[in-house]
């Protein structure tokens, strides 16, 4: 059991108890903190140190907010202190909530076809403009002193089927570092955070620049740049397709809500469920 626990139990047990088995933590005016009330507060497996800290905090906090509702109580009108047109307002509003939900998990259809996501993609493609440079490339990262850099290059040009599969098992066995999937695009920010390209013009950069070579102190990159997209131009859809199905999914979800809500008014208005005065 935490230390500040019992710090409590052991101080007097006398005048701590409301019920025969619930020992009581805090009190404010009537008001009443019992042990039970500490459940859920400090995660399973914390020490007795952070257990202790955590518990002491919870009861300073609850301590402090039981005064001020007490003195906000005393200075408040029996108007101000009404909440019951709030709260059912707000218990109505997750009663919805929990049943949309229900609805959308057992009704959405989550399977977006290849179709879909092209037929979106070519409707909107303003929706689609690249906020920044975004390139397919090829790198290896290897030790500076390497003997078989030139042969690294060499697999880096080619296309061959059997030089890609040489190139991964190359890269294996020598590389410090690699990054090979040509296919998916990335942000060319995110690359120059792994590679040491110097450069205060990415656009001009990318389009001067198929192949680089640099060095530091202690590694050699080699980099291929397979295809790059200049910010502002439109997104190709291969980068844009998970985004575009999350826009599907959401428009369904909302179509299915809308429907529901549609469907029940048409059946109460069938059926003279609820009549307006």
């Amino acid at each position: 059991m935490i230390i500040i626990l019992l710090v409590f139990l052991t101080a007097g047990c006398s005048g701590f108890f409301r019920k025969k088995t619930e020992r009581t933590l805090a009190r404010v005016q009537d008001d009443y903190l019992y042990e039970s009330d500490l459940r859920g507060v400090i995660p399973s497996g914390t020490d007795a140190k952070d257990s202790s800290i955590l518990a002491k905090n919870f009861i300073d906090s609850w301590i402090r907010q039981r005064l001020v509702i007490h003195q906000a109580a005393k200075n408040l009108t029996s108007e101000q202190m009404d909440f019951t047109r709030q709260l059912e307002n707000y218990r109505n509003s997750l009663v919805i909530y929990e049943y949309e939900n229900a609805l959308v998990k057992q009704k959405l259809d989550t399977v977006v076809t290849m179709e879909e996501t092209q037929a979106y993609y070519d409707t909107n493609q303003q929706n689609f403009l690249l906020k920044d440079n975004i390139v397919q490339f090829q790198y290896v990262k290897l030790p500076l002193r390497s003997p078989n850099v030139s042969q690294f290059k060499k697999l880096l040009r080619s296309d061959a089927s059997s030089d890609k599969t040489k190139l991964a098992e190359q890269c294996e066995r020598f590389a410090a570092d690699y990054f090979l999937d040509d296919q998916n695009w990335l942000q060319f920010n995110d690359v120059l955070k792994q590679i040491p390209i110097k450069t205060y013009n990415q656009e001009e950069f990318l389009k001067n620049h198929r192949e680089v070579e640099y060095q530091d102190s202690l590694y050699v990159y080699l980099v291929v740049f397979r295809d790059f997209k200049i910010k502002e131009g439109i997104s190709p859809l291969s980068f844009e397709k998970d985004r575009i199905r999350e826009i599907i999914l959401n428009k369904r979800k909302i179509d299915l809500i809308k429907k529901m809500h549609e469907d029940l008014y048409e059946k109460a208005v069938k059926n003279n469920d609820f009549e307006v005065y």
